[in-house]
């Protein structure tokens, strides 16, 4: 049965990190073997509050941090500078490893690409992902000989600053409706392993058979998978197929976000305060929080 990385339920959540440089080396070392998850906190507190569960490695979201300054996500409406201002405050929020969703790198040239991806190397990551969705409804995916451009131009820019930063490249097909997203997933993500990136990724699929598709077909980089739902799989599942991986997305901003609309909507509507039963105390937070 392959190795699973489940949390370590330590007294002060996980061993502490100190260094960048180690929370890289580490960071790149959970990558060699078995599997991991890494969830994805939208802000500081949340950031905490999984280190101390005992998760080894942290990545962003940008629909939960769009979400969170009342934006939806699109790599067209979030600033540059604020994403990496959110992004460094996440990396220096806890010892723990961070991985950017970096969309597909805030830029719309190589060479831009190249310069984001440079500043979010010296925003504190560990790790960053870049993507193939242009963000045009017309043209939702890069060409793929333009797709590689941009990923060689991350990777070089990853290089030169003599950083052992992880990328990630992503596939996107499924989340924006690819006639045949995973025969094109395959394709693209094949391509990428090529062109220097550490891991692949191709989020949206549900399927166990989709997923161990994409795992045998690119099986020699560790795969990421995107779980954003209840699909059904175990870590213990996904690990037996194969994948190095486990991200969540917006899913625990979401998660956040029902538990508050609920509640919201039960006093606007009824006057009705039941969706305050089973509130997480104010001194389980307060000292959650303490420093």
């Amino acid at each position: 049965m392959s190795e699973v990385n489940l949390p370590s339920k330590q007294a002060a959540g996980v061993p502490v990190t100190q260094t960048l440089t180690a929370r890289r080396a580490a960071f790149r070392k959970l990558h060699e073997r078995g599997c991991f998850v890494m969830p994805n906190p939208w802000d500081v507190g949340s950031a905490v509050l999984l280190q101390s569960l005992g998760f080894p490695a942290l990545a962003t979201t940008s629909a939960g941090f769009g979400f969170s300054r009342g934006l939806p996500d699109s790599v067209r409406v979030l600033p540059r500078d604020e994403v990496l201002k959110h992004i460094a405050e996440i990396a220096a929020a806890t010892p723990l490893p961070v991985n950017a969703d970096y969309q597909s790198g805030y830029a719309d040239t190589p060479d831009g690409v190249a310069e984001s991806v440079r500043r979010c190397v010296d925003a504190g990551v560990a790790g960053l992902s870049i993507e193939d969705a242009t963000g045009d409804p017309h043209q939702p995916l890069f060409e793929l000989p333009e797709a590689l451009d941009r990923l060689r131009a991350a990777r070089a820019a990853i290089d030169a600053a003599g950083r052992d930063v992880v990328l990630t490249a992503r596939a996107e097909c499924f989340l924006v409706n690819h006639p045949d997203p995973l025969r094109e997933s395959i394709r693209r993500l094949q391509a990428y392993a090529e062109a220097g990136a550490d891991v692949l990724f191709a989020p949206g699929p549900r399927e166990k058979s989709d997923i161990q598709s994409i795992v045998s077909a690119v099986g020699t980089k560790p795969v990421n998978v995107l779980v954003s739902a209840n699909i059904g799989l175990t870590v213990a599942d996904l690990a037996a197929m194969g994948v190095r991986r486990i991200s969540v997305g917006s899913a625990l901003a979401r998660a956040a976000w029902t538990g508050f609309i609920r509640a919201s909507r039960l006093i606007a509507a009824d006057g009705n305060f039941s969706g305050l039963d089973g509130l997480t105390s104010f001194a389980e937070l307060n000292g959650l929080f303490q420093r």
